[in-house]
């Protein structure tokens, strides 16, 4: 192997997360189809997701610290197994409780299998362009509405949603288990070909215990909390939100669908961003833009309007995401990574969790979006002052002198 093969994990890690990603994300493809079919509650249905997010941040815990004691290639080959099983499972499920078991729990603990294992991978072969790699990574999750939805929803209006996910599933398996076979660990021939030596952690002797108990690991955390359960709410609820201030419906849809290109654009910008001037100071200024694009909302009027703040707002959530990896990795080296990178997936899934169900009651309790969204821009602004406490990144002078 040499160092040029790290390109070969970055494209292995975005196929991953776009497969895994997608089909998750993919439910909201059949909910309609179905809910006519079996005569389940949509709530039933969508409850799934809740799961999902649920079991995402518990399962990316304990693959992360699965990672760190036997490596990336046997937690992404259980992913792919149980992806394409459950996938496979739910098209066949007959009750609804057996279809929320199978999709809502074992995709959401597949899906978990992709994420910090990979961008933990990512930032063990980089040591230059680190911050552009891991971000490169992640993009594979903004594809993932703009491949494997479109394709759901042929194979649903060409045959039916049980012939739609099973294929799915066969799929999934196609892809991923050929791609799980390129995955590998770096050795230190190829690091150091890099161009430096690993970068040094901040306490190298420390233990899991004390890694999560650390400053460092509490800021991180609490940022990453924030940042997430700022933009969840606001994401979820945009198109009700556009629909609410007269944008037609399927205009209101597009919406959508200019955040998620907006960011994977955002990924790369911010990715080139962090390499020059490190992930603090670019994660703590993207922050501070979202907060900024978030209250903004409530002064939209018209369609463009609502356009060109998706286009910030979707480059912004889209290109901070995968700073927290890069900080992690600058903090703990890559001894432990894994685990952290769980920790910190388990922490920010409870934000993403938190935003629909509150956007939800507050709509519920006022008929209006507008406390969701004032509230929404309160905690992106206190994410970013949290992130301001980040310490200094360690080897951040030497890799600039290098």
């Amino acid at each position: 192997m040499n160092s040029s093969y790290r390109w070969v994990i970055v494209a292995c890690g975005a196929l991953m997360t776009c497969v895994a990603l997608g089909a998750m994300f993919s439910l909201a493809i059949f909910l309609e189809p179905m809910a006519l079919d079996t005569n389940w509650s949509r709530t039933g249905i969508s409850s799934a997701m809740t799961l999902n997010f649920l079991v995402m941040g518990a399962g990316g815990f304990a693959w992360g610290a699965i990672y760190d004691r036997v490596g990336a290639r046997p937690v992404v080959f259980a992913g792919a197994v149980l992806l394409g099983l459950s996938l496979v499972v739910a098209s066949r499920a007959q009750s609804l409780l057996v279809f929320q078991l199978s999709y809502g729990v074992i995709v959401g603990l597949a899906a978990s299998a992709f994420f910090a294992p990979m961008i933990a991978l990512t930032t063990a072969w980089f040591e230059t362009h680190r911050s552009l790699a891991v971000s490169l990574v992640s993009a594979g999750m903004g594809v993932a509405p703009m491949t494997i939805s479109p394709f759901a929803r042929w194979l649903i209006t060409a045959y039916d949603w049980r012939t739609a996910m099973f294929d799915i599933g066969i799929m999934a398996w196609v892809l991923l288990l050929p791609a799980v076979f390129l995955v590998r660990q770096p050795s230190t021939a190829v690091a150091a070909a890099d161009g430096s030596a690993p970068a040094p952690a901040a306490a190298p002797g420390m233990s899991v215990g004390q890694a999560l108990r650390s400053p460092q690991f509490l800021v991180l955390g609490m940022t990453f909390f924030a940042c997430c359960a700022a933009h969840s709410g606001p994401i979820f609820h945009m198109v009700s939100y556009a629909m609410s201030c007269g944008v037609a419906p399927m205009a209101a849809v597009s919406i959508y669908s200019v955040e998620g290109l907006a960011g994977l654009g955002g990924r790369v910008l911010y990715g080139v961003l962090g390499d020059r001037l490190g992930a603090k100071p670019v994660l703590i200024v993207g922050l501070a833009i979202q907060a900024v694009v978030i209250a903004a909302y409530l002064a939209v009027g018209n369609l463009e309007q609502f356009y060109l703040l998706a286009i910030i707002f979707g480059a912004t959530y889209g290109g901070v995401m995968p700073l927290y990896a890069v900080l992690a990795r600058d903090y703990f080296g890559p001894r432990i990574i894994g685990t952290i990178l769980g920790a910190a997936t388990l922490l920010s899934s409870l934000g993403m969790s938190f935003g629909p169900l509150a956007g939800g009651m507050i709509f519920d309790a006022y008929a209006s979006y507008s406390w969701l969204f004032i509230g929404s821009a309160l905690i992106g602004l206190g994410a970013a002052g949290i992130a301001i406490g980040f310490p200094p990144q360690p080897g951040r002078e030497r890799l600039q002198a290098a």
